[in-house]
């Protein structure tokens, strides 16, 4: 079997020897260091994570195959506590629809099957060097690329299929920014810092979306408890944020901008 073909579903079959010869391997291909194989629960049951060194900058193995991804809005319910958020925010001039599950039919990725290869992406995201149109020629001289929108969400949600990529619910009495605890802070299932803060908008090779925060634009414009956190939704794509970012006015300040580099197998 290809590294490439690997699955998610075969990797959390792997016990840990197995998996340790397999990220072994895959430190091998890119010439890389394998710098730890540790083991946690993940929806109900076991999974590897693995971090591989390379000049300098850490990455995690993203095992692929076929998987689903986006998020089903028709079954999920938003709670009461979060529909009353939503109003209130429509109440002041912000929101998109008359109810909250309109507004995420507009920002969150329909749900929908997705085949992708396994790879390695970067732990920690990194600010652009250079314009969002040069990047992919800027990381190819390292060896590297962008990601795709699918391999980014993928990679975020590593499997769940809820609204954040800790749970569907979020604390509505703060805002996601000026604390060192909960969720958002904790690396994911995959072991990345991913959608940790909503003012990193990070970028992948699809022009249309951008992901993890929205530059803190819902923070700071006091949208609402809720709509300040959805920039940190797996599954949200955040499409005017992006004509922002790629018209004219965004180009400019392209080092508020970050991306998570991957390095195929």
């Amino acid at each position: 079997m290809s590294l490439a073909d690997l699955s998610l579903a075969q990797w959390r079959s792997f016990d840990l020897p197995t998996a340790r010869t397999v990220a072994e391997e895959a430190a091998q291909r890119v010439g890389g260091q394998l710098t730890a194989v540790e083991t946690v629960e993940h929806l109900g049951g076991p999974l590897h994570r693995v971090r591989i060194e390379r000049h300098g900058q850490e990455f995690a193995l993203i095992p692929g195959g076929a998987l689903t991804l986006g998020f089903d809005l028709d079954a999920w319910q938003p709670t009461p506590e979060q529909a009353a958020d939503y109003t209130e925010s429509v109440e002041h001039g912000f929101g998109c629809g008359p109810d909250l599950r309109a507004y995420l039919r507009e920002v969150l990725s329909p749900r929908r099957s997705v085949t992708l290869a396994t790879l390695l992406m970067a732990v920690q995201d990194e600010e652009l060097t250079e314009a969002p149109g040069d990047m992919p020629a800027v990381l190819a001289a390292r060896g590297l690329r962008l990601p795709s929108a699918d391999e980014w969400e993928h990679a975020c949600g590593a499997g769940a299929d809820t609204l954040f990529r800790w749970g569907n619910d979020c604390p509505l009495d703060r805002a996601p920014y000026g604390e060192d605890s909960g969720p958002r802070h904790q690396a994911n299932a995959f072991g990345l810092r991913i959608a940790y803060d909503t003012y990193r908008t990070e970028l992948t090779s699809d022009v249309t979306s951008v992901h993890g925060g929205d530059g803190g634009e819902s923070v700071c414009g006091g949208y609402g408890a809720l709509l300040a956190w959805l920039p940190l939704a797996t599954a949200n794509r955040n499409p005017s944020m992006a004509e922002f970012v790629y018209d004219s006015d965004g180009s400019d300040p392209y080092e508020d901008f970050s991306t998570r580099p991957v390095l195929a197998l």
